[in-house]
């Protein structure tokens, strides 16, 4: 009789332990299949979220600013809160528009010169051949009329027009998003009271929120501080150099230093291949690649890693990871928002038992 008993209770172990391991492989199909058809969304509706996630992060760097005025001691005193929040939206706008119509203006003026910098770049080949001791007769006789009879003087003006009118009319619709997410930001409080009965819960999903703006604002303020200094010491570089644009290849470079890993190597790649065919000779151009790959290195590896050491907690490899999604469902604006989507999902599966485990696998060291 005993052993009967020890034997109905290992099976009923055993099912439950079977029926337990149905229940978890059914949880992932179904999490697997939302993330399909989440990412399906996200892909197909790229123009309608892409702006909108662009001007939540506006926010967050327009509510940091006013912060940051509130903190002075006098000034803060003195400034009312709305005041703040108009000064500190002025700032971004202001810059914004300032860096649309720089990147609008030196297109322009990139393309006009096209042929005299593809003239250029051939002298620097035919130069670099004759140190190789290359033929030079007829193959780079060839290439020179093969190389400038592409270029379509046309073609890239017209190019240049519509990419200043995607990227003036993409501007104005993140702004005006941010305006609406300005007025929504003073009554959001009040409408996460009201969205349960259950103090506990409304605190939680309170305390969640300011979790999350608290960290990706302090991601966003100092990532921007570093992306500044990339851009000044950039733009230092070129300037001693003489390299034409160097403000334009500067503010790329600032730009491309929200994008992890890739965006050091084309902070670099862009300047040097515009100095290339800006210079005839080979000598400056491997000074300008020195020197930039030297900046690029102290700040991505001794600057950037003191400064942002506490601001995220994310495993390099899920941000490398992270990239290669969002890049592909955005493209390029997926490029540069990666790493705060990233964060924010991190964040939000920190907060709950079921999601705990993916938290702990995006951290960089268990921590969450």
């Amino acid at each position: 009789m005993e052993g009967r008993g020890v034997s109905a209770y290992n099976a009923r172990h055993a099912d439950t332990a079977r029926t337990g391991m149905i229940d978890r492989l059914r949880l992932a199909a179904y999490a697997m299949v939302l993330a399909v058809a989440a990412g399906w969304v996200l892909a197909i509706g790229r123009s309608i979220f892409v702006p909108i996630v662009f001007s939540i992060l506006v926010v967050y760097v327009i509510d940091g600013l006013a912060r940051l005025l509130f903190r002075f001691p006098l000034l803060g005193r003195l400034i009312p809160l709305r005041i703040g929040y108009a000064v500190a939206s002025l700032a971004i706008v202001i810059a914004l528009a300032a860096i649309a119509s720089l990147v609008a203006a030196n297109l322009g003026s990139v393309a006009a010169l096209a042929p005299q910098y593809s003239a250029s770049l051939l002298n620097a080949i035919q130069a670099l051949a004759e140190r190789l001791g290359v033929e030079l007769v007829p193959t780079w006789a060839t290439l020179r009329r093969e190389l400038l009879a592409q270029i379509n003087a046309q073609q890239i003006l017209g190019s240049t027009v519509a990419s200043v009118y995607s990227i003036g009319s993409s501007l104005v619709v993140v702004l005006l998003y941010v305006a609406f997410l300005l007025i929504e930001q003073r009554v959001l409080p009040g409408k996460i009271a009201r969205m349960s009965d259950d103090p506990r819960k409304v605190q939680r999903v309170q305390s969640v929120v300011a979790h999350i703006n608290a960290r990706i604002g302090a991601y966003l303020a100092l990532k921007t501080l570093v992306s500044a200094i990339q851009g000044a010491v950039t733009w230092a570089i070129l300037a001693f150099f003489g390299v034409e644009f160097a403000v334009f290849w500067a503010v790329l470079a600032g730009l491309f230093n929200y994008v992890p890993y890739i965006g050091s190597f084309l902070g670099v790649a862009f300047p040097v291949a515009f100095a290339t065919m800006q210079f005839a000779e080979t000598d400056p151009v491997i000074a300008i690649l020195l020197s930039l790959a030297a900046a690029q290195f102290l700040v991505g590896f001794f600057l950037d890693p003191y400064l942002m050491s506490s601001s995220l907690n994310l495993s390099p490899f899920a941000i490398l990871v992270s990239l290669a999604v969002w890049s592909a469902i955005w493209g390029i604006p997926g490029a540069f928002l990666a790493v705060p989507l990233t964060a924010c999902l991190a964040l939000v599966f920190a907060e709950f038992a079921g999601t705990r485990p993916i938290a702990v696998l995006l951290s960089r060291d268990g921590e969450v």
